[in-house]
């Protein structure tokens, strides 16, 4: 299909065929009624859902393939549009298989399967693959459009910024027109209730008009935006000038934070494990706010000249920013090994040195930064090429992740006592949990029980980052963890050898009950008058407390929790530590009402209990 060219937007060229928006609204709800057939197929668990391997190419091309044939209808020919169409289904679909391949030992979310705590997938890809897709795919198809109208394999710099931000602009203003059609779509439901008409509301909760009215509305909107150019050089000319003068401040922040570093050292931000993250959202601002500020190059005489030379310094102080965080990574690497989120850094400090290296070498030359346009292009290709070894077998994160860990396990850099074998577990997709059944089965050695109890303790978490379940303290354990404040008295053996982590609401019970190492002191009251001693346990400086008493079978259980008013206070911790505890006559007595018995529970604090600041409560240390 031809496009026109009109005379005063030669850059932004509109369809000329009426028929191209009747083309793109079809493409919009064929793709709303595709991805409605895919959900039904989720909800009714029938193929494609119950394989993954198929579901999730479909559903990622179904997102994304329309849209790069909505965008490409008016300016690209037929010949063209089905190739590039073509070849990114072809390119998604396969990056979908292998990341559902990644995690294809595990069963899908409504299957059943024994075990303790299976892990379970989803048929989606992930969202890291959605993301990152999304993003690849707009450059690529920037990439392409403008090669495109240029007529040559890589289309001249300004082309390639026109066509970048008027993308840019359409999906963004797209998100909104669809959003803001589903507030009317609401506005409107909510007049018909008025009525007591209530088919509308109905009908927007039912996924066979939601799906395909919010993909009819993307498409409307990308076509209107697209023969609307004046439209988006506005609004992209405002949001350039804006970001443009918020690089004098970035430059003022970030140089100030680069002299400060001679004084401070690099100490600090090795604290902080975090560091090259923040340095490289430093140099992503600065790569947007430098090219906001640049534009489409030329003489630079309309731009203001703090603008101009902020922009300079960026470009320069880019390189350090981008260097600080290499040596950040550097670091931990070689202090705990790969893991995924380090490869997904190197990655970006990659990318990163490719803008810091073109730009510190254009802020050096003279003129208007001459070289960013190479540079700007140059770095695209980088990006995509990237994105693509992350998300197929080339640079996995989780394969070279897992390499590094049981490489450092395996040479001892880390001993097993303190090896995270929840990472492979969870983190290591296919990779880490065929690691973990080599780990178990090849165990040898004086580690090999503790490699293998690990290994169990790992396999037995419900999710990352849950305390596994301790044994039950033993007898002695009890001992340790519990101090007899009450002189000449002792705790029964029957007391000491039960399982308190077995007892029904097992949360009304201290810590120290169910944990090792933690304490707690007792006191042995005749509570109930019945000349038997109950056990108070007290916890926590006075907040964590409970009665124990002993049934006609010898059994112990939880007879009442204690309130202490205001507690903790000084003059509570005092009386606990010096085993000042008695019992006494209530304040007011029990009432009953129709045979049911009722508890009066006082307003008024105990006068002259002060709020306790000192230290915490002695139970809790020695």
């Amino acid at each position: 299909m031809q496009a026109h060219y009109p005379a005063d937007s030669p850059t932004l060229p509109v369809p000329a065929s009426p028929r191209t928006g009747a083309r793109r609204i079809t493409l919009g709800l064929l793709q709303g009624l595709f991805l409605y057939i895919l959900y039904r197929a989720t909800q009714q668990q029938v193929w494609p859902a119950t394989s993954p391997l198929a579901f999730a190419p479909m559903l990622l091309a179904g997102l994304y393939v329309p849209l790069i044939a909505i965008s490409g209808l008016g300016h690209m020919d037929r010949r063209r549009l089905a190739l590039w169409v073509g070849s990114a289904a072809v390119l998604l679909a396969g990056l979908a298989c292998y990341d559902a391949w990644r995690v294809a030992d595990l069963p899908l979310w409504r299957d059943t399967v024994p075990g303790p705590s299976p892990l379970r997938r989803s048929a989606e890809p992930s969202a890291a693959l959605l993301f990152y897709g999304a993003a690849g795919l707009f450059i690529a198809h920037a990439l392409v459009l403008a090669a495109v109208r240029d007529g040559r394999r890589i289309a001249t710099y300004p082309t390639h910024f026109d066509i970048a931000w008027k993308l840019g602009v359409q999906i963004a203003f797209s998100v909104l027109f669809t959003g803001v059609t589903w507030l009317v779509l609401l506005l409107g439901a909510q007049l018909f209730e008025l009525v007591k008409l209530h088919f509308l509301s109905r009908i927007m909760h039912e996924a066979w008009f939601g799906i395909p009215v919010t993909a009819f509305a993307f498409a409307c909107a990308m076509h209107l935006t697209d023969v609307r150019p004046a439209i988006v050089r506005g609004i992209r000319g405002l949001l350039l000038v804006l970001l443009s003068w918020l690089l004098p401040v970035t430059v003022l922040l970030v140089g100030g934070f680069l002299a400060a570093l001679p004084f401070t050292g690099l100490a600090p931000l090795w604290s902080t494990r975090h560091a090259a993250a923040v340095l490289l959202c430093a140099a992503a601002a600065f790569v947007i706010l430098i090219n906001a500020a640049w534009q489409q190059g030329g003489d630079g005489k309309d731009v203001a000249r703090v603008v101009r030379v902020a922009a300079r310094i960026a470009a320069l102080l880019l390189a350090p920013l981008v260097l600080i965080a290499a040596y950040a990574l550097l670091l931990r690497v070689r202090d705990y090994g790969w893991t995924g989120d380090r490869v997904a850094a190197a990655a970006c400090i990659l990318v990163a040195a490719c803008y810091a290296a073109g730009y510190f070498r254009a802020g050096l030359r003279p003129g208007w930064l001459p070289a960013l346009a190479k540079v700007n292009i140059a770095a695209a290709f980088v990006v995509i090429g990237v994105l693509l070894a992350l998300f197929s077998p080339l640079l996995d994160p989780a394969r070279i992740s897992v390499g590094s860990q049981v490489a450092r396990l395996g040479t001892g850099q880390v001993k097993a006592d303190k090896f995270d074998f929840a990472f492979l577990r969870f983190d290591g997709a296919r990779f880490g949990r065929a690691a973990l059944d080599r780990l178990e089965r090849e165990a040898a050695g004086a580690d090999a029980a503790l490699v293998r109890a690990r290994i169990a303790a790992a396999r037995a978490l419900h999710y990352r980052g849950e305390t596994p379940k301790q044994a039950a303290p033993t007898a002695l354990d009890l001992a340790a963890n519990l101090r007899m404040r009450s002189p000449q008295a002792a705790l029964p053996d029957s007391f000491l050898r039960t399982d308190w982590s077995r007892k029904p609401r097992m949360h009304q019970y201290p810590d120290c009950l169910r944990r090792r190492g933690t304490r707690c002191d007792v006191y042995m009251l005749d509570l109930n008058g019945d000349g038997r001693l109950e056990v108070l346990v007290v916890g926590n400086r006075g907040l964590e407390s409970v009665v124990i008493g002993e049934d006609a079978q010898g059994q112990w259980s939880a007879l009442a929790t204690v309130a202490f008013d205001a507690a903790p206070c000084d003059s509570l911790l005092q009386g606990l530590a010096a085993g000042q505890v008695r019992a006494v006559a209530p304040v007011l007595s029990d009432i009953e009402i129709g045979g049911l018995h009722g508890r009066l529970s006082p307003f008024s604090p105990v006068a002259g209990c002060k709020p306790s600041g000192a230290a915490p409560y002695p139970v809790q240390g020695d």
